[in-house]
């Protein structure tokens, strides 16, 4: 007989979602997003300016470059890149507090980033989407117009070496159809909620 009381879930945990370029990790996330509100998206810092439409701690935690330089040295970053002259990096606190605080995190990253995350947090979910084949892979990335055909062909060769490092990961998805990539990394995250290595808490008091 279940006890009166209501009990919920209250584990947190980081979802990381990694893919070569073109693969489809972006389209994924923003879909678990829209429909899971109550999911988190990771907000990188960066040192580059401030648009007119963005909020700070929404889109980005806007800070200096002394100040980035300084989380770096602190180990204040899980991970960090430069690119075009700014610096941008994942802050460490805001994953901890939020996992804490019971929230579930997504992230979407590069394979290497991914990896090195996971030296980091052991613990977190890393799923690894797959294009349905390296033909295909190239295809979406010459609709996507903003690539030449050198540096296409480029990420695709990245991408065969990228796909030997999805042993690192502990979920596989082919995302062959957009619909169903989404529905499969939303059911990964609902096991990953209800696992009672992150309810350790919630079965003891369950079983008082």
């Amino acid at each position: 007989m279940l006890p009166e009381k209501e009990y919920s879930y209250e584990a947190g945990f980081l979802v990381v979602l990694t893919a070569p370029s073109g693969a489809g990790k972006t389209t994924i996330r923003e879909g678990i997003l829209k429909s899971h509100p109550e999911i988190f998206y990771s907000i990188s810092a960066t040192t580059r300016p401030k648009r007119e439409d963005e909020i700070e701690g929404r889109d980005y935690f806007f800070v200096s470059q002394d100040r980035f330089v300084e989380m770096i040295e602190n180990d204040e970053m899980i991970e960090w890149a430069k690119v075009h002259d700014h610096y941008y990096g994942t802050p460490k606190n805001f994953i901890k507090e939020n996992i804490r605080k019971g929230s579930i995190i997504i992230m979407d990253i590069d394979v290497q980033g991914g990896v090195n995350i996971k030296k980091r947090f052991p613990d977190a979910v890393f799923i690894f989407v797959l294009p349905p084949s390296f033909e295909e892979l190239g295809e979406r990335l010459i609709e996507r117009g903003t690539d030449t055909m050198e540096t296409i062909k480029l990420r695709v060769e990245n991408a065969r070496k990228e796909i030997g490092l999805m042993y690192n990961y502990n979920y596989i998805i082919v995302n062959d159809d957009i619909n169903q990539a989404i529905l499969e990394t939303e059911s990964i995250i609902i096991a990953e909620k209800c696992c009672v290595s992150r309810n350790v808490d919630f079965y003891k008091e369950y079983l008082k």
